[in-house]
């Protein structure tokens, strides 16, 4: 494994160009306020009639037309959201300057050939691996995120060189730079939210809620035991490691999940694990995500209001105090 920190980056390539963010949305806005923090020249692109131009301008951020700031950028980082990303490129792939370098954090776009960049551009990977919002606050800190890197073309010689640089200058190089491909990027990140963090961890959350109040169990004794407990799990595993974790809780709590995990984490998750990693890498999941925004997120919409009504959500809000 190739670790790169900030003493090991160059960031002249990033000396004198200018970087426009197309996207200011969760990462577009923090890259955006970290590269302009670190005294980077940067330009945030936008359209005519979008919301987020007075938002990027009170953040003392430049803004520009779209198709103005690219072709005034030697960087272009495309941050839109991926369902949206092709159409966008083809939009400004005109007003690309020849020899720019088309910067992406996600391997989605490239890796799917959603977007099929111009031969005279570099193109590279620098995807921090966390949401913008911690992206931020970790570099207001003084601190930094992950991020993984890559190179899909190096027309100029200097891909890699721009690309780390980058990450430096937004921060990520503070905690450091992983060695990586488009497809490694995107298929790991597609399965995580399948298969582990944001899909699996909610649901086993809500099971146990409902399993315990259907048992009797007050919901909010059921809300502080089944979620309350977790981010009190990623902190130790983030200072501990997984072993260290074990060996921070109590016996019984160890022995508990030594009981209780290989029971329901077993070969049958597993293979359904290993199934949603074969359609990601199908294709099926870009597919899918190309098909909700051109129903116009039904299936979000509904999931979104069904989590707003459910009891779990009701719980939450009593407890944090928030009545509305």
């Amino acid at each position: 494994m190739e670790l790169l920190r900030d003493a090991d980056i160059d960031p002249a390539p990033l000396e004198g160009k200018r970087v426009a963010i197309i996207g200011y949305g969760n990462q577009g806005r923090a890259q955006a306020l970290n590269l302009k923090d670190s005294g980077i020249d940067v330009v945030v692109g936008l359209r005519g009639s979008s919301g987020s131009t007075i938002e990027a301008e009170a953040a003392g951020v430049d803004t520009g037309l779209l198709e103005k700031a690219v072709a005034s950028a030697d960087i272009v980082m495309l941050l839109t959201p991926d369902e949206v990303i092709g159409a966008v490129y083809r939009e400004i792939e005109p007003h690309l300057r020849e020899g720019a370098a088309l910067g992406f954090s996600h391997g989605l776009a490239i890796h799917f050939n959603v977007v099929k960049p111009r031969s005279d551009l570099d193109v590279f990977l620098l995807a921090p691996k966390g949401p913008g919002s911690a992206l931020r606050s970790l570099y207001q800190e003084g601190k930094g995120m992950y991020a993984l890197w890559a190179v899909a073309q190096d027309r100029s010689g200097s891909a890699r060189e721009i690309a780390l640089a980058y990450g430096r200058a937004i921060g990520c190089a503070r905690a450091g730079l992983i060695a990586s491909s488009f497809g490694e990027e995107c298929e790991s990140d597609l399965f995580n939210e399948h298969a582990v963090v944001w899909g699996p961890i909610p649901e086993i959350m809500l099971a146990g809620f409902e399993v315990l109040v259907e048992g009797g169990i007050s919901p909010a004794v059921a809300y502080l035991e089944c979620v309350g407990e977790l981010k009190l799990l990623a902190g130790l595993m983030e200072q501990r490691g997984p072993a260290g974790m074990r060996e921070a809780i109590s016996n019984a709590a160890e022995l508990g999940a030594l009981l209780g995990g290989p029971r329901l984490i077993d070969e049958g998750v597993r293979q359904k694990m290993r199934t949603i990693l074969s359609e990601i890498r199908a294709g099926r999941f870009a597919d899918e995500l190309r098909e909700e925004e051109a129903n116009g997120y039904v299936r979000l919409g509904k999931a979104r209001a069904a989590a707003r009504a459910s009891l779990l959500e009701r719980t939450y809000r009593r407890l944090s105090g928030d009545t509305d």
